[in-house]
């Protein structure tokens, strides 16, 4: 009778054991299946899209990743830091964007980061607007022709107004405000978003 209870139990270990390891063998099978081959470990396409690129028959490539502001997280950073590749990468790493965006990103930065009158950035990491056009530039919000390009539209939307002096100085004026800031900004980005479908 003993017997008989040490069996039972070792052939039910045995099956418990034999189901473990085909589980196993099914999940590697399936990790396996969905990994993508590639010619070498250290190319990122696979041979089959490495060969239709060579052939000159490459997709058509992907939408561009809808427009966001920097990080608020952002504004602590030196400004030397946002050029690291990484930062770069996560929040634009070059991609061209046209002067609205520009100017209607400088809007959100000096939304999140808080604005500041007379220089760059406050210690807080609050911005001016040619503060928050430096954090634009430095992660890879397009290039320096947007961003100039980005100050002669806020200097023509002043000079609507009678105003003459830069808007850098503009902005650092004793009695100015950040709703005028913003409303400024924002006006140069919708006359260039107009300007850009005419």
């Amino acid at each position: 009778m003993t017997a008989q209870t040490l069996t039972a139990p070792a052939a039910a270990a045995l099956e418990l054991a034999d189901e473990a390891a085909l589980l196993v063998r099914e999940i590697e099978q399936y990790l396996t299946a969905r990994v993508r081959t590639t010619a070498h470990p250290l190319v990122t396409k696979t041979t089959a899209e490495l060969v239709i690129e060579a052939l000159g028959n490459a997709p058509a490539p992907t939408a561009a990743p809808s427009l966001t502001a920097p990080a608020r997280a952002l504004r602590i950073l030196p400004d030397w830091a946002l050029n690291f590749p990484l930062l770069r990468q996560l929040h634009g790493g070059g991609r061209q964007i046209s002067v609205a965006e520009h100017l209607e990103l400088t809007a959100l930065v000096i939304e999140r980061y808080g604005w500041n009158r007379s220089s760059l950035r406050s210690a807080s990491g609050r911005r001016c607007i040619l503060g928050a056009q430096a954090v634009l530039f430095r992660l890879g919000y397009g290039d320096e022709t947007t961003a100039r390009t980005a100050g002669a539209r806020l200097q023509l939307v002043l000079a609507a107004r009678g105003i003459a002096e830069p808007y850098y100085r503009w902005n650092d004026a004793p009695h100015r405000t950040r709703t005028e800031v913003l409303a400024l900004v924002r006006s140069a980005a919708a006359n260039a978003r107009q300007a850009d479908c005419v």
